[in-house]
């Protein structure tokens, strides 16, 4: 197996790293090499998948689909399959995955090794609570782990970032749907409180609002909120994906350009709202039918700040998205859900209450903007997302999850010498139980 130097960087292209990246196409091949971290498609936004300096092995050559049994749903499958390929597969056999994050380009590992959860969070949980088996390569072994197998193991790798061993595949059980399509109804909501209210209220298995994070004043917080289920009718024809050739001038999100296309995007749904037909990926993955969007935000990237705030928080929420419309820095991408219940995973993300997550150019302003909404989230109980971070400090994240103890010892006993250590897990002392 060749190891290739090469710079590489997560999707917010804020952070990079350089190192010897290896491909490999057989499960074989991949236990045949030194120990070091898995990455997937890096749709995390900041460094969970970086290892600077160091070696790092890209898992999307394994993909294969191992075997399917149509009358349970139970797919197994090697952790480099991405979301989008599963739809692609199984969508026309009438299943989908049970929990599908906002990119089909994340890979099965990575869905398991961030927990990733989507619109149907209040609904189902997070994409671990679907995973019935995941076959890891730690301590030198292979090893497979369930909830019944090395059920801790099990617990700390769901959302665990990776460290407590290599997944090399898993077992997850998909769902059944009536047809391709997706029945969605479109509302707006006029402020922050009528953008709650409405995603409290709501049965629908999946629910998302849109933020405008620029408005202020009794407005603050208005957006548009979509509920959605599954459609039996055929799904209309997909646009042809487009993208963004290269890197966008700052002048492109500039606060006035931002301001008027937030405006426009909020009156584009009449004040009774609409219903409309959308096909699965549309509804799912909006953003994959620009390739490259990240460009967008030009050569110095952006951050992600994404955070969930407990359903008593609410004057902390608003405090929240009060500091973002005031710094002038938010872009179009704003998304506020309701979580349900915490799951498994000890460094989960998801807790029953509200998640909000904004984009940011990396412009100067920035790290003090999000310094304070991470300080903002923490009184209040929340905690942030270690798929989107880049800026955190240590302290802080490590008392937002009570589980962080119990996994560092974990991942420590399968790794003790830190092999699998990247950049995220360096920044933030995660792997040390204090």
């Amino acid at each position: 197996m060749r190891w290739k130097t090469d710079t590489y960087s997560g999707w917010g292209r804020a952070l990079k790293a350089e190192g010897e990246l290896a491909r490999p196409e057989r499960i074989s091949a991949l236990k045949a090499l030194p120990l070091a971290p898995a990455m997937g498609a890096r749709r995390s936004y900041g460094d969970a998948a970086l290892n600077d300096s160091g070696r790092a092995v890209d898992m999307t050559r394994l993909d294969r689909i191992i075997g399917f049994d149509p009358e349970t749903g139970l797919l197994e499958a090697e952790a480099g399959l991405s979301i989008a390929e599963m739809v692609r597969i199984f969508v026309p056999r009438g299943f989908l995955p049970a929990v599908m994050p906002g990119t089909g380009f994340a890979t099965l590992g990575g869905c398991i090794a961030m927990d990733v959860h989507g619109k149907n969070h209040h609904h189902d949980g997070s994409f671990g609570a679907h995973v019935e088996e995941i076959r890891l390569l730690r301590g030198g072994k292979d090893v497979v782990i369930s909830r019944e197998k090395q059920k801790e193991v099990f617990r700390a790798t769901l959302g665990g970032l990776g460290q407590t061993g290599v997944i090399m595949s898993a077992k997850i059980r998909l769902r059944e749907i009536p047809g391709p399509s997706m029945q969605v109804q479109e509302r707006r909501a006029e402020s922050l409180e009528e953008h709650l209210n409405m995603l409290d209220a709501s049965q629908a298995r999946y629910t998302v609002g849109w933020l405008d994070a620029t408005a202020k004043g009794a407005a603050m917080g208005r957006g548009i909120v979509e509920e959605a289920e599954h459609g039996h009718a055929d799904a209309p024809a997909e646009e042809k994906a487009k993208s963004v050739p290269v890197d966008a001038p700052r002048f492109a999100l500039s606060k006035p350009v931002v301001k008027a296309f937030n405006a426009q995007y909020y009156r584009r749904i009449p004040e009774g709202g609409q219903r409309r037909m959308r096909s699965i990926p549309d509804f799912f993955f909006p953003l994959d039918r620009i390739h490259d969007w990240n460009k967008l935000y030009g050569k110095r990237g952006f951050h992600q700040f994404q955070c969930v705030i407990p359903l008593s928080g609410r004057d902390a929420l608003r405090g929240i998205v009060e500091a973002i419309a005031s710094s002038g820095l938010a872009s179009p991408l704003a998304v506020l859900k309701r979580l349900g219940p915490e799951g498994e995973g000890m460094l989960s993300f998801p807790m029953e209450g509200y998640t909000l997550a904004v984009d940011f150019p990396a412009r100067a302003k920035t790290p003090a903007l999000i310094e304070k909404l991470i300080a903002l989230t923490a009184e209040a109980g929340g905690r942030i997302y270690l798929a989107k971070d880049s800026l955190a400090d240590g302290a802080s994240v490590r008392a937002m999850y009570p589980g962080h103890a119990k996994w560092a010892a974990i991942a420590a006993k399968g790794d003790p010498a830190g092999a699998l250590q990247t950049d995220l897990t360096r920044r933030l002392g995660l792997r040390s139980a204090t």
